[in-house]
């Protein structure tokens, strides 16, 4: 589990094509520090296990269905990478609760700078608009942000400087790809509200 709360940009050093899968590489000192084989480490989002260290760099191995349903798949050496460890019994809440399972991509679609701040919309793949609220919480890349508005097929959140300074949300344009994971306590009041019609 996460929070939302990104620790460091890290570096894409290098892809190895299995086939099937990639063996993504990373520069990353910070999150690196402390980590174990087998310790969990969000990569823009996505829940990815520590397989190899070496210095500053860490290997995780990314299946196929993960590479077609992220951004991941877009992914190139150089490529910057909001990074973060999974949280502890003793860490902060920074942000909420975040599963670092994706549940869709959406593309930034607008940005619109501010004197202290900056809007930025992010559409939306069908059938996640019905997870998003107002003022409720969503994960972008990994980060955990609050929306400003909901529509049908997009969303705004505001970003302030610090969030711009620390995270790829501060450079990613028109266009490009992020992940998208709404608010695991959405999808389980929907679960709960619905399971007595399904027939399963």
């Amino acid at each position: 589990m996460f929070t939302g709360i990104v620790e460091e940009l890290g570096t894409v050093e290098t892809l190895e094509d299995q086939g099937d899968a990639v063996r993504l590489t990373l520069r990353a000192p910070h999150v690196i520090a402390d980590a174990r084989l087998g310790d969990s480490i969000s990569v823009n989002g996505c829940c990815l296990t520590v397989a190899e260290r070496d210095g500053e760099t860490f290997t995780a191995d990314v299946m196929r269905e993960t590479l077609d349903k992220t951004s991941l798949g877009a992914l190139e050496p150089g490529t910057r990478v909001n990074l973060e460890r999974a949280v502890t019994a003793s860490s902060r809440l920074g942000g909420h609760i975040v599963q670092g399972h994706v549940d869709g991509t959406g593309t930034v679609v607008r940005r619109e700078p501010s004197e202290h701040w900056e809007l930025v919309e992010v559409s939306l793949p069908d059938g996640l608009s019905r997870y998003l609220v107002d003022k409720g919480s969503i994960t972008v890349d990994g980060i955990s942000l609050t929306v400003v508005s909901v529509g049908r097929e997009s969303f705004t959140v505001s970003l302030i400087p610090e969030t711009l300074a620390r995270t790829t949300l501060g450079f990613k344009q028109p266009g490009d790809p992020v992940n998208l994971e709404v608010d695991v306590i959405a999808k389980y009041v929907e679960r709960l509200l619905t399971h007595d019609k399904d027939p399963a």
